[in-house]
């Protein structure tokens, strides 16, 4: 387990870093888009990775790698929209140094419920491929949308923030197979 969280923390890092970089550039741009927007961001990723994985090669210069990066970083910008939904430029109440608080705690939070899971699966991720994270990660966005479209409302499953959540970490999971081969 303490090998599994080292590795998730080398994946965070190197999300975090480039979150900070684009903040830099961007700003919180992404502060304007709508819950279903950063839905639909992550599936786009989702889909180009599986398409990268059917076809065995990709024309735009960023890989697999750069995608699952998105997803992580774009999973954790839905958590905060979800927690603190975007009014308007001239009201956001969000500054970069409480965005990255908040980033730190949805990834804290995140890496608590992965050693839960890993402690009652036996990392049984470790013994998966790559392409069924991809797969499930496709699924758990289309269980978003529904939730999405059934105006968050759920009769038996878990909400939004806990598929996010997992995707996340099935996305931490891709890399770190990635980073291991």
């Amino acid at each position: 387990m303490e090998k599994t969280l080292k590795e998730f923390d080398a994946v965070i890092a190197g999300c975090r870093e480039l979150f900070v970089k684009k903040m830099k550039d961007y700003g919180l741009a992404w502060r304007i888009l709508r819950a279903p927007s950063i839905t639909d961001q992550i599936y786009i990723k989702a889909q180009r990775i599986r398409s990268i994985e059917e076809k065995g090669c990709h024309k735009v210069a960023d890989g697999i790698p750069a995608e699952y990066t998105g997803i992580i970083n774009y999973a954790v910008m839905a958590q905060i929209q979800l927690a603190i939904p975007f009014v308007s430029v001239e009201q956001d109440s969000l500054d970069d140094v409480q965005v990255l608080r908040l980033y730190d705690q949805y990834v804290e939070n995140a890496r608590n419920l992965l050693k839960d899971k890993n402690h009652d699966y036996g990392e049984a991720w470790r013994k998966m491929r790559l392409s069924s994270f991809t797969d499930i990660i496709l699924m758990k966005l289309m269980r978003i949308k529904q939730i999405e479209d059934n105006q968050g409302n759920t009769e038996v499953s878990e909400g939004l923030d806990a598929n996010y959540y997992d995707i996340f970490n099935y996305a931490v999971f891709a890399m770190i197979q990635i980073n291991n081969q």
